[in-house]
């Protein structure tokens, strides 16, 4: 095998060598890397949260923890003739000039001018990927159902924000199917004033997972519950 000039060819290089002369790293399939690939993303993601004072040099180390994730998938397919990190690649190149054809023109090449504001991007955006996929018939197509409860709910939320669903309308009835018919029970959450900020968001949602695990209920699978719903409410199924 060459010696590559780059460090991204240097580094898919040592990724093919570890396959080939480190049993431990040969044993590993797409299947067992799945708990790696989900670790070094919560590492990763607790860095980026600690702020702007995270030293450099350990946002690239766990930028690096996730790539390397990337390649040995990549390189996995390579050993059986699918494709390699270079078509992977290539394909999210091409991805993004057609996602966003409010930068660039099919050919790759610059628009000459370009939206002035998020909504039409956005806007861009949403209509490129229906037409890429015309069979997706519901806003939610492509949410992963085992996402956690929170992020679920604000994806499935947002979606439907921009597909232009009446969202007080579909939260209320989303809100009402909760309730059971023989429950009288307060709202475990005060919903006279909304919060202002993420710390007064953060003390009212460990409020209400606080009096969920005193009343014996499961808070994650309450939020599951509760979206499906809205899903169900948005979509009429």
């Amino acid at each position: 095998m060459a010696e590559s000039t780059t460090a991204v060819g240097r580094l898919v290089q040592v990724v093919a060598l570890l396959r080939e002369h480190c049993l431990w790293t040969a044993a590993l399939t797409h299947e067992s890397l799945v708990e790696y690939l989900i670790e070094e993303s919560h590492e990763l993601a607790e860095v980026i949260e600690a702020g702007p004072g995270t030293a450099t040099g350990e946002l690239k180390g766990e930028l690096a923890d996730v790539l390397f994730q990337v390649l040995l998938h990549a390189r996995i397919q390579e050993e059986a003739g699918n494709f390699d990190f270079e078509d992977v690649a290539e394909y999210l190149s091409a991805k993004l000039v057609r996602r966003n054809r409010h930068v660039f023109k099919p050919d790759g090449s610059l628009q000459e001018s370009f939206p002035e504001s998020i909504e039409e991007i956005v806007a861009s955006y949403d209509a490129v990927k229906q037409d890429e996929r015309p069979e997706r018939d519901s806003p939610f197509d492509g949410i992963p159902p085992t996402l956690p409860a929170l992020t679920l709910a604000a994806k499935s939320i947002d979606r439907a924000r921009r597909a232009g669903f009446p969202m007080d309308q579909q939260l209320g009835s989303s809100e009402a199917g909760s309730q059971s018919p023989t429950s009288h029970d307060e709202p475990l959450a005060p919903q006279s004033q909304a919060p202002t900020s993420e710390t007064e968001l953060g003390n009212l949602l460990l409020a209400v997972v606080s009096q969920a695990s005193a009343a014996g209920l499961d808070a994650e699978q309450a939020l599951r519950g509760a979206v499906r719903r809205f899903q169900r409410g948005v979509t009429g199924a």
